[in-house]
């Protein structure tokens, strides 16, 4: 069974050989990985035994995909946002439009000279449709982008001080998004268009539910609706405790609903599943703070098990995913224990890295 062949019938409910998996791993993760398995970092999804291939065509990409190899290092990206190395993320060090006035704001321009470049990005994700599950991130479709570019501080003024003005921008983020998502779904042999926002924190969401309904549900139908358009499976990430807004995505066409962030109130996977499992799939649940990094192996690997039985209940709808990138304080025998529990031996993991390392150089 190849891996789109698992991911789809999962996602139908259909019987699959072992629950789909999309691992993301914090960069001293995968570097230490890629150390002990003696394989180049770039190989770690392949050997790993991840179903998903996706990568960033909008403001994400300046984020995640710009790697700097020192703390203070920065780039100043299409937007105008400079980011800078903090640690093992690049962080946002100067917002471009903070402080401007709303009609500075207002003459903001969207860079659509790049969108070749963008998209770009996807060429050689797409050249592996034939085996794994294809997917393009449009993330941030247009809150994230706002804070970003204004400043959250800026951003949240603005939506609770003049709606009128913040609608204006969000739309114009929003259509940046959809320009992007009908390229990629013309462009490219997709399986989902994957949208995302994080409009959650830790302990509940950084809006009232209300607010996030008048000024953000409709563009993101949108998003939605366009995939939906392709015969696309929708996805959504948002961080945080989100659990007040999950039946308006189901309403608005959602399909699989990430990361479901562990210890976050209202997020427990399994009562979500319980509640709402036959109207979503789900990815996400490991708890990347408690049991995954602390645990021992054997409390991991129960906990996988236990997670991918209730979560597969009704015989699948269920990804195995962290519910962020497992932390570089994870022990090895925990990893490989989470793996052993979704089908994944140590030793298959193990023969995957020899085959790597004795294929052709270029391969």
């Amino acid at each position: 069974m190849t891996s789109k062949e698992r991911v789809h019938r999962a996602l139908r409910r259909e019987p699959v050989d072992r629950v789909p998996v999309y691992m993301w791993f914090h960069p001293g993760t995968a570097l230490h990985l890629s150390k002990l398995l003696e394989i180049p970092p770039q190989k770690l999804q392949d050997v790993m035994g991840n179903d998903v291939r996706q990568t960033w065509v909008n403001n994400n990409y300046a984020m995640e995909g710009v790697v700097h190899e020192e703390d203070g290092q920065s780039h100043t990206d299409d937007w105008g946002i400079t980011w800078t190395k903090q640690g093992p993320f690049n962080q946002v060090s100067k917002y471009p439009l903070a402080g401007l006035s709303r009609s500075e704001v207002d003459e903001y321009e969207f860079p659509y000279d790049r969108a070749d470049f963008l998209l770009g990005l996807m060429d050689p994700v797409a050249a592996q449709s034939d085996e794994y599950f294809i997917g393009c991130d449009v993330s941030p479709c247009a809150f994230e982008i706002f804070w970003r570019l204004r400043s959250m501080d800026d951003a949240l003024l603005d939506m609770a001080q003049d709606p009128d003005f913040t609608a204006r921008f969000l739309r114009k983020a929003m259509e940046f998004t959809l320009e992007m998502s009908r390229r990629a779904c013309e462009e490219f042999e997709l399986d989902w268009l994957w949208a995302g926002d994080d409009v959650a924190g830790q302990f509940g969401m950084m809006m009232s539910p209300e607010m996030w309904r008048e000024q953000l549900r409709d563009d993101l139908t949108e998003v939605f609706d366009l995939g939906r358009s392709y015969d696309l499976v929708n996805a959504y990430h948002s961080c945080g405790a989100i659990r007040p807004i999950i039946p308006d995505l189901i309403e608005m066409g959602l399909d699989v609903l990430n990361p479901i962030q562990a210890g976050c109130p209202g997020m427990d996977a399994v009562d979500l599943k319980r509640e709402y499992g036959s109207d979503l799939s789900f990815m996400g649940g490991v708890d990347t703070q408690g049991v995954l990094p602390h645990g021992s192996a054997d409390e991991v690997k129960r906990a996988t098990a236990l997670l991918v039985e209730e979560m597969t209940s009704d015989g699948g709808g269920y990804i195995l995913a962290a519910s962020h990138t497992i932390p570089p304080e994870t022990p090895d025998e925990n990893i490989f224990a989470m793996y052993d529990a979704a089908g994944i031996s140590e030793e298959e993991i193990y023969d995957r890295a020899a085959d790597v390392r004795s294929a052709p150089v270029g391969s």
